[in-house]
């Protein structure tokens, strides 16, 4: 991890860090047993920043460069004791390396399903994962705030604080987006963009940025997607009669490629389902055969009227219509013959009546040989 170069033994005159773990992100230059030679060079590479402690106090940081640890060139450290007296007395310092490069493909998820109450089907529940990126922005803050005095620190021990707060801010950004479960898909651009903004200014107060954050998957319970796949497969099928006659279809594909596997069972399901595809296939439907025009109704017959006839001062009858025919041919009507029926406004002479009328008109034609 660390070179040092050392001049008679006695003191360090390089101060340098190689890393080649790509996990950690402090280091501690080891400096027991050692004093930091006054003038000593020191070598800080493009993604690295240095950490001066003196007596417990953070002094400096030094951005990539080479610097000589001589107070001319450093005007912060003319304050520190004995710093100009070439490090002789007993009080060491210390230096710590800080990784400022990003550390990439993190993981974050959801350990137990996000409650949520959906526009479209009421209060449900999903889970979601994806990837991030941080990098240290302010090495002094975080070394002040999260490292403190370890010697090695790696990603693994931050990344688990870090992901909990992601979690922490997408369950309270997506409990309150209100975009639709079916719609996250569409704008996990969009909804990565609120969650970084929302856990931003929390890291940043450890001293880390968030560069990246994608949202790779938001998904529902196994159950909860069940129920979705089956109310698409009614939506394709369009009402439920179909859907009935889709799964009873497919039941018939599936018992059919495995005739052995369930026995006389499979092959009656079979049989039971085809004469209930066949007995739906005779119905009028949108499957079944097409229906039969069935025969008109035939009218209803015409009400025959009943006639009642007053002769002498007293009512006959009734008598129907074809009765009255043969009354008048017999001459036992006759057109002064007052009738009545039922509906008709008081009585009638039998020729003021349509009905009645055409009897007098309809004469035998002349008998054979006239």
């Amino acid at each position: 991890m660390g070179i040092f170069d050392f001049l008679s033994g006695e003191f360090i005159d390089v101060i340098h860090w190689v890393d080649d773990t790509r996990d950690t992100m402090v280091w501690r230059f080891e400096r027991e047993g050692h004093e930091i030679k006054y003038g000593a060079k020191l070598t800080v590479r493009e993604g690295q920043a240095a950490v001066f402690v003196h007596e417990g106090q953070l002094a400096d940081v030094f951005t990539p460069g080479l610097y000589m640890l001589e107070t001319n060139n450093m005007p912060i450290m003319t304050t520190l004791q004995h710093w100009d007296h070439g490090f002789k007395s007993p009080f060491k310092s210390e230096i710590y390396y800080v990784n400022t490069t990003r550390f990439t493909d993190l993981k974050w998820g959801t350990k137990n399903p996000i409650m949520l109450r959906d526009p479209e089907f009421g209060p449900t529940r999903i889970r979601a994962f994806g990837t991030y990126t941080i990098r240290v922005k302010d090495p002094a803050l975080f070394l002040t705030e999260i490292v403190g005095t370890d010697g090695e620190f790696t990603m693994d021990e931050i990344s688990y604080q870090i992901r909990n707060v992601i979690v922490q801010e997408f369950s309270r950004v997506v409990a309150g987006s209100q975009i639709p479960v079916l719609d996250m898909a569409a704008n996990t651009a969009d909804l990565g963009k609120l969650i970084v903004a929302e856990v931003s200014p929390v890291l940043a107060g450890y001293g880390i940025e968030l560069p990246e954050f994608y949202i790779e998957n938001v998904s529902l319970p196994p159950a909860v997607e069940e129920a979705l796949d089956k109310r698409t497969s009614m939506g394709l099928a369009g009402d439920l009669g179909k859907f009935t006659q889709y799964s009873a279809a497919e039941a018939m594909t599936a018992a059919a490629k495995n005739p052995s596997g369930g026995g006389g069972m499979g092959a009656g399901l079979g049989m039971g389902m085809g004469m209930a595809m066949a007995n739906q296939m005779s119905q009028p439907g949108p499957w079944g055969a097409a229906p039969q025009a069935a025969p008109p109704a035939p009218p209803p017959p015409p009400v025959e009227h009943v006639w009642h006839i007053a002769e002498g001062g007293q009512t006959k009858g009734p008598f129907s219509k074809a009765a009255l025919g043969r009354m008048a041919s017999a001459g036992e009507m006759t057109r002064d013959t007052h009738v009545w029926t039922a509906g008709q406004d008081g009585w009638k002479r039998a020729e003021d009546v349509a009905e009645l009328a055409q009897l007098f008109t309809i004469l035998p034609p002349p008998p054979p040989g006239a």
